[in-house]
């Protein structure tokens, strides 16, 4: 008997399921791993098994890494669990509690057409798949030297197990111009993962400082994920 194909949304969850977070040799960082709550795991297993359920190749979308009340919280990269339930029509006991990067996100995936047109093309997630918390707060992988040297060899590693789950590699989008943009174009380099990376603000930046230009940034977006497609 032939071995079943494995779908992408299967890869995607045994990937999470698997997730082991690098040691931090640094006093005060704790890291955000949802998957360890079962709760959650059922949540994310809806979510890939309901819109990656084939074997498409997708753009890859790198946001940075995951905050606590977004994918911290319900395990899905930019997608806060309001989103979760009134977007992609995952119902869940989560706290309803807005996350602005996934505000934003899911605005724009309103203006694509819709979760389902958006997830049949484009997969959301972070050059980190783990978050990191200092002093209760949200921290990104890049604010500490000493931490990104830890999670760089992770990095690396997880980003190219990922990959492996159907990228295409013509394009990929980068949120976060700045730090997550440098880091990530001397990674891609380096390894050769992808011809051309697109960056856009990140979405938790236009809700912070550009909220009011919010039209702008969504056509803007528009254009850009349009173009990754070409």
């Amino acid at each position: 008997m032939a071995k079943k194909r494995l779908t992408f949304g299967n890869k995607v969850i045994e990937f999470y399921k698997t997730l082991i977070p690098p040691h931090i040799p640094l006093k005060g960082i704790g890291v955000i791993l949802p998957y360890e709550d079962q709760e959650v795991l059922e949540y994310t297993e809806k979510f890939f098994n309901k819109f990656f359920r084939d074997t498409r190749k997708r753009v890859f979308v790198l946001g940075i890494n995951p905050g606590r009340f977004g994918s911290g919280t319900t395990g899905i990269p930019f997608t806060d669990p309001v989103s979760l339930e009134n977007a992609c029509g995952i119902v869940n006991k989560l706290v309803k509690r807005r996350e602005i990067s996934s505000e934003f996100m899911y605005r724009f995936i309103e203006h694509w057409g819709g979760a389902r047109a958006f997830y049949r093309d484009f997969f959301l997630t972070a050059i980190s798949p783990i978050g990191f918390v200092y002093d209760g707060k949200n921290c990104n992988y890049y604010d500490d030297q000493t931490l990104f040297r830890s999670v760089k060899p992770f990095i690396v590693h997880t980003l190219e197990e990922q990959f492996a789950f159907g990228a295409r590699k013509n394009t990929a989008i980068v949120l976060g111009s700045g730090k997550n943009q440098k880091i990530f174009n001397a990674l891609n380099l380096e390894h050769g993962w992808f011809k051309k990376v697109y960056v856009l603000e990140h979405p938790r930046f236009i809700m912070q400082y550009r909220r009011k230009k919010m039209q702008y940034y969504l056509n803007k977006y528009q254009d850009i994920f349009s173009r990754a497609l070409l």
